[in-house]
């Protein structure tokens, strides 16, 4: 069964969620888990494409967008739509609804900003999995 974890950061920073998700990323990564990053559209995609290459000093997450000729071969994957033919272990989801795809996956990382507003969608997503039995665990971010 898909475990879901809702990462909730203080910051409400326009960019805050985009590199937290890039540093979940990049430690799913780095345990060679294949990642979906699923944007809210396909401007956070492009924002989420050019962060991944700059979030962090001596970081490398090689990764592409869902319409990349290297996507059969790439282990991060940005899209905003439907799931690609990829079969990836873990689900970084920056949109304000539930994937219709998420039971595709081992894992889903539930990204939430530190404003009211955020926070009550995510509520709304939190309660649709605990309303189907999906594990679930929040961690409060700090930073």
């Amino acid at each position: 069964m898909t475990r879901v974890d809702f990462y909730i950061s203080p910051s409400q920073a326009a960019d805050a969620n985009l590199k937290l998700a890039c540093r979940i990323a990049e430690k799913a990564y780095s345990k060679n888990n294949r990642v979906y990053l699923h944007a809210q559209d396909p401007q956070q995609a492009k924002q989420l494409d050019d962060l991944l290459w700059v979030f962090r000093d001596g970081s490398f997450v090689p990764h592409c967008q869902t319409d990349d000729e290297h996507l059969a071969q790439a282990q991060v994957v940005i899209g905003c739509d439907e799931l690609p033919d990829i079969a990836p272990d873990v689900l970084i989801n920056l949109a304000n609804e539930v994937p219709n795809f998420f039971t595709r996956f081992e894992r889903v990382a539930e990204i939430v900003s530190g404003s009211e507003p955020a926070r009550n969608i995510a509520r709304s997503r939190f309660k649709f999995y605990r309303e189907r039995g999906y594990p679930l665990e929040t961690h409060e971010l700090n930073s």
